[in-house]
């Protein structure tokens, strides 16, 4: 005799192979793919927009852009990188 769980199982497993084979059919399909492509698309777009106004927002105040922040943050950790390699030349001169 089948234990119900394993019975349970049996079924969920089939239930579970038919619904993945068709949500694949149904996702790689033209019908859904290019709308969901158009509405990404659309997105980005909105999101470069906005992106610019808050930008063109934040440079109007005076205060520092993302791209600001980003390029002091990439130069202090040029400076880091520079006086670790420094230390290490130090350490490797000062040994006998």
């Amino acid at each position: 005799m089948m234990s119900a769980w394993k019975l349970w199982k049996q079924m969920f497993d089939a239930w579970e192979s038919t619904t993945a084979d068709f949500m694949e059919q149904v996702l790689r399909s033209p019908a859904v793919l290019e709308p969901g492509g158009a509405w990404l698309t659309g997105m980005m777009k909105l999101k470069t927009a906005s992106d610019k106004m808050a930008a063109g927002w934040w440079g109007a105040l005076g205060l520092p852009t993302k791209r600001d922040q980003e390029r002091t943050l990439h130069l202090i950790n040029q400076l880091h990188s520079r006086i670790l390699d420094l230390e290490e030349r130090l350490e490797g001169a000062e040994r006998p």
